[in-house]
This record gives structure tokens, C-alpha cells and sequence, in this order.
């Protein structure tokens, strides 16, 4: 029913405040989790087929398609999470998880599963760490993001430039940059999302799209994370 002014809302208390607060934050991290499960499932299903894996290895085209489609996902939903609805939202989060988990099998394949196991428990923590850091601390993270943005475009760029030189000292510098970045990162995206659910969010629609960006946000720290740190602490076959 819409309020005409003649009915007065209520006002909503600290304690229910805090409340949504936390519901909100507790729905975008179930999603991230949801989308790493997704990952981590495909990625291993996928190692152990052999029908699965030929239809990916066998063509370049494939497997570089599958990366298009994957940046293609990740642009569409940044773009146009407002005005699609929150199912559609949550079915392109989840099929950008899958296709993860496909062009991931590379890794799997790369290095041991002991190694791999490890790496995930060390980004774990280290994830885990910084986002309790960016709920709690009092301190605005607002200039660190942005330094820290600015920071990720330049790996980028020189990543696409190392292609070409497949330099080994750039390879190294990019990698502890990049582990520095999205540490960094992973606290301002924490914050980020807890001061978003500090707020009047009008239904449950917008609330779930709310949700799916911030689990898409964790989670792409979250998996870039792990895999610069694989290039440290990972063993190849």
C-alpha cells in the first residue's frame, strides 16, 4: 500500500538497523561463497573429464572465448544491474562463476592439489583478515580504494604489456603488486558493502541485486587473490 502521508511510518530503531545491517552482509557473503562453490565444483568436474577437457583444450578459440564470455558477463551485469531483475542478476553471478570454474581448470591441471589446497587455506585467511579489518576499523577506506583501483589498472596494463616481453622481472613485480592490491582491496569492498547496508534498501528486489554486486566484488578479490599467490606458494606437476 502506498503511505499518502496520512499514515505516519514508524521509525526504524539502532537495534533494527543493525539488524538489516547485518542480514544484508550475511546474504552478500553467502553468494560469494555460492559462486567459489560453483567455481571450485566445475573446475574439478571438468579435470576429471576427459570429453570436457578436449572440448576446451583442443581449440584456442574455445578457451579464449570462454575468457571473452567470462569479462563479457562481469561488463553486461556492472552496467545493467539496475535495470534487470534480481533473478536475472543471480542466474548471470552464478554463470559467471561456472565459466570460471572452466577456464580455471588450466590451473588445476598446472599445479598440485596439495599446493592448490594450501594456496586456498592461505587466501583464505589473508581474505578473511582484511574483510573483518574493513567491517570493524573506524578509519574511511574510501582514498585507499581509490588508490588502489588506480593501482589495479596499471597491473592490467602491464600484464597485457609482459604478453608481449614475457619478462620474468615483470612477471614477479606484478605479482606482489597484485597481492598488495587486492588485500587492499578486500577491505575497501568490505566497507564498501557493510555502508551499503547501512541503508534503506526498498524491498527485497533491490536488496538482492545489492547482494549479487557485492559477492561478485569479493569474490573476483577473492579469486585474483588466490591465484597471484599460486604463483608464490603453488608446485607444478
Amino acid at each position: 500500500m502506498v503511505n499518502d502521508g496520512s499514515i505516519p511510518q514508524r521509525m526504524v530503531t539502532s537495534e533494527e538497523a543493525a539488524e538489516l545491517q547485518n542480514a544484508f552482509v550475511t546474504r552478500v557473503y553467502g553468494w560469494m561463497a555460492a559462486g567459489l562453490m560453483v567455481t571450485a565444483i566445475l573446475a574439478l568436474a571438468t579435470v576429471q573429464s576427459p570429453q570436457l577437457l578436449e572440448m576446451i583444450f583442443s581449440n584456442r578459440l574455445v578457451f579464449f572465448g570462454l575468457i571473452i564470455a567470462q569479462l563479457g558477463l562481469v561488463v553486461w551485469l556492472s552496467a545493467r544491474i539496475e535495470k534487470m531483475s534480481a533473478l536475472a542478476a543471480t542466474f548471470i553471478f552464478v554463470g559467471y562463476a561456472a565459466l570460471t570454474g572452466l577456464t580455471l581448470t588450466v590451473v588445476f591441471l598446472a599445479y598440485t592439489l596439495s599446493s592448490l589446497a594450501s594456496t586456498f587455506f592461505v587466501t583464505a585467511g589473508t581474505f578473511g583478515v582484511m574483510s573483518a579489518y574493513g567491517y570493524l576499523t573506524k578509519r574511511n577506506l574510501t582514498s585507499l580504494g581509490s588508490f588502489m583501483t588506480m593501482g589495479l589498472i596499471g597491473l592490467v596494463i602491464a600484464s597485457v604489456v609482459n604478453i608481449f616481453f614475457n619478462s620474468e622481472t615483470i612477471y614477479w613485480v606484478t605479482t606482489y603488486i597484485g597481492i598488495f592490491i587486492f588485500v587492499g582491496l578486500t577491505a575497501y569492498d568490505t566497507q564498501k558493502i557493510k555502508a551499503l547496508g547501512a541503508v534503506s534498501l526498498e524491498g527485497d528486489e533491490v536488496a538482492q541485486k545489492g547482494a549479487i554486486m557485492g559477492a561478485l566484488r569479493l569474490y573476483l578479490d577473492f579469486i585474483n587473490l588466490f591465484l597471484l599467490l599460486l604463483r608464490l606458494l603453488g608446485r607444478r606437476k
